[in-house]
């Protein structure tokens, strides 16, 4: 026998945005391969039998690695009838899907990808921050902040000079050289800038600052956290929605 896996996005945090059809996934699946901050009420849905993997990872502590993680889907395949690899945000955004995807499809696995919302636009759109917006942006980009040190591809500094909108995941720990980098290129170091942290979720928070500030003496931020660079933050003042009497974090200068 063998089994089919399903690769599915859970969303960035809010149980609310998970989509219908990764709902119903989980609600058959025989065992679910699961990840760092994966919310527990998406895990909910799961019927009573199923097995539950916790192989989730964070900046340098990995409970298991990729290859480890590609074996055990293939493994489980084989066991099972359905399997859900159930990833943070969407799992072809930063998320690794694609790898997990072709070893599966190297050894005749039958699968399907569920994407799901990424929190590099809805951590935004939950902190009053539209990617896009007609006068103010007319392009954004997403881009890792963490390259592996084997690399074979590496960021295009050059070409986010003229993006308006830039939102960087996985960019905590290198929040400063980025900033740099983006002045070294040209962009405005009076850009504001916004650090939005576990966004979604009942401890969303922001924290605006600017390009120069970052450079120079980067805020305080606990990871996971988006960072985005564009003048679209402004529009927070008049958009934002989801904080409830908050007092925005001000690090201008």
């Amino acid at each position: 026998m063998i089994g089919k896996v399903y690769i599915v996005g859970a969303g960035p945090g809010d149980p609310d945005l998970l989509t219908i059809k990764a709902v119903k996934a989980i609600k058959k699946a025989d065992v679910i391969l699961y990840d760092r901050l994966i919310n527990s009420e998406i895990l909910s849905y799961a019927k009573k039998n199923c097995e539950m993997i916790y192989v989730g990872k964070a900046d340098g502590k990995h409970t298991m690695e990729q290859d480890k993680i590609n074996a055990l889907l293939y493994f489980y395949s084989k066991k099972y009838p359905n399997v859900v690899r159930l990833k943070g945000g969407d799992p072809f955004v930063f998320g690794r899907g694609g790898e997990e995807a072709i070893y599966l499809a190297e050894r005749d696995v039958p699968f399907e990808i569920i994407p799901g919302i990424t929190s590099s636009i809805s951590a935004p759109a939950y902190s009053g921050i539209p990617v896009t917006h007609r006068g103010v942006a007319a392009s954004f980009a997403v881009i890792t902040g963490h390259e592996a040190p084997n690399k074979k591809k590496s960021v295009d500094w050059e070409s986010l000079k003229g993006i308006d909108t830039l939102v960087f995941l996985m960019g905590v720990t290198n929040r400063q050289e980025i900033a740099k980098k983006l002045i070294e290129i040209g962009r405005n170091p009076d850009e504001p800038v916004a650090f939005i942290e576990k966004g979604t979720t009942n401890e969303h928070k922001v924290i605006e600052s600017t390009l120069k500030e970052v450079s120079q003496n980067p805020p305080e931020v606990t990871p996971p956290a988006v960072f985005i660079i564009g003048e679209v933050v402004k529009l927070r003042n008049k958009i934002k929605w989801f904080e409830k009497d908050e007092i925005p974090i001000n690090y201008l200068v």
